[in-house]
């Protein structure tokens, strides 16, 4: 599922590179998602993309990290695996999406591109599954993924309270939030699991 997301965006980021009218009508503007139910755009933001090295980190690690992530699913929950991660994809993109509708509702020009809300969700349910795996750190540095996570949402909270880019932080933080959870929410046993990978219990 995790690959036919992918080939999906990037059919329509790269459509909506050439067709500002497309961008514009899939993007997700809060006045307009809050205000005129536009309420689409709480998932097609998604499609659509700021620039070709937005897409293709997204894309990359969606990729990489979906392919865990079903992997886990299916070990779990058998036949409802691709069910359940494509529930927990598009959750994740409404529920990374609430806070900025609410912080934004009435700022006519702010307007957000991307799937790094969900893709945020993805990782941290593949760190939930196995948090001491090890993670790449831009690319170069090996660290565990408990501690990745850690430092990326003490990172995003803060620059999310600042709001001193035209990155999406909060977005990136609740989807990571939500990505913990989601496993918990589907299955409260899990919580379990959680603990011992945690502690080598």
């Amino acid at each position: 599922m995790s690959l036919i997301i992918v080939i999906i965006t990037i059919a329509v980021s790269v459509y909506a590179f050439y067709n500002k009218q497309v961008a514009d009508h899939l993007s997700l503007k809060p006045h307009l998602v809050y205000h005129k139910y536009h309420f689409h755009r709480l998932i097609t933001h998604s499609l659509v993309h700021a620039d070709w090295s937005h897409l293709l980190v997204n894309m990359y690690v969606l990729y990489v990290f979906g392919r865990v992530c079903e992997g886990y699913f299916g070990v779990v929950f058998g036949t409802k695996s691709s069910f359940l991660f494509v529930q927990l994809y598009f959750l994740s993109l409404i529920v990374s999406s609430a806070y900025s509708i609410f912080k934004h509702k009435n700022d006519l020009y702010y307007t957000a591109v991307g799937a790094s809300g969900a893709v945020m969700a993805v990782v941290f349910t593949s760190i939930f599954f196995d948090p001491w795996n090890k993670l790449w750190f831009f690319g170069i540095i090996p660290i565990p993924g408990i501690l990745f996570g850690i430092l990326y949402l003490g990172y995003s909270f803060y620059m999310g309270k600042r709001s001193t880019d035209n990155i999406g932080h909060d977005a990136h933080f609740t989807g990571a939030v939500f990505g913990l959870i989601y496993p918990i929410v589907i299955e409260p046993s899990l919580y379990q699991h959680f603990i011992n990978q945690l502690f080598g219990n």
